[in-house]
């Protein structure tokens, strides 16, 4: 299996704040890697890193076998083979669901709009929302909002999909649906790395849990490991907090 990300001593600043001290990390393809820890942790930026929304300050990072840490990457062409998602949907609030799947396949890959129109429809399809294309985003859930942005993001046959807490930002009844969509993906073999601090999504779906505290990776390993039985006292005290009954989440 070839590393679809290859992540080496990077490290990341923010002025005078070192927020990822060292990472090593990588994934392989078909792999999917929850990335689990408290706030504040570098989660969010070692995602931000892999696809270039953060310029490291150390370190390299490889996707699909280029160093986009290299000065002379061409950043675009390595970005039309990685999906995002993010906390917030990000999509055009005056264009429909359609024009919101098709408009970067047109852009960016160049499909005629009939091609573009085919592929958005068979990923609408797939995250539940066939009957929705002539929608506006407003006229939509957060849950429903965010499956059109996978459904986009997936139109662009990725070779890896980056989630950032995809559901942090969603009322807690529409979490599922959102899970669930993912969860498919899994199972049909994408390569994903998620930012998530959804527990029992993590230890249900995820090959391997990176565990981030304090911008260092603590412990990585199985979900039955890290999530069932951490060995680091780090994690043990966070997996005690958010595992907790009577702990409410604050988002």
């Amino acid at each position: 299996m070839s590393a679809v990300v290859r992540i080496t001593d990077l490290h990341k600043s923010f002025g005078e704040r070192e927020v990822l001290k060292g990472i090593d990390l990588e994934v392989a393809e078909g792999e999917v890697v929850c990335v689990i820890g408290p706030s504040g942790s570098g989660k969010s930026t070692l995602l931000r890193c892999v696809n270039l929304l953060e310029q490291p300050t150390g370190g390299t990072v490889e996707v699909l076998g280029t160093e986009v840490t290299d000065p002379d990457v061409d950043i675009d062409a390595v970005r039309t083979h990685v999906g995002m998602v993010f906390q917030q949907f990000n999509l055009f609030p005056h264009r429909n669901v359609l024009d919101n799947c098709t408009l970067a396949q047109r852009q960016v890959l160049r499909r005629p709009r009939e091609e573009a129109e085919q592929v958005a429809r068979r990923n609408l399809t797939q995250v539940g929302l066939a009957d929705r294309e002539t929608s506006m985003p407003g006229q939509l859930s957060g849950g429903q909002q965010q499956r059109v942005a996978i459904a986009r993001a997936l139109s662009m046959d990725p070779a890896l999909m980056l989630f950032d807490e995809p559901t942090s930002a969603l009322d807690p009844e529409l979490v599922g649906d959102v899970l669930a969509v993912m969860r498919d993906l899994a199972d049909a073999g994408m390569t994903m790395l998620v930012v998530t601090h959804e527990m029992a999504f993590a230890r249900e779906v995820a090959d391997r849990v990176v565990f981030m505290d304090d911008g260092v990776i603590v412990e990585q390993g199985s979900p039955d490991t890290v999530i069932g039985a951490p060995t680091e006292e780090r994690t043990k005290t966070f997996l005690a907090r958010v595992l907790d009954p009577t702990h409410h989440h604050d988002a």
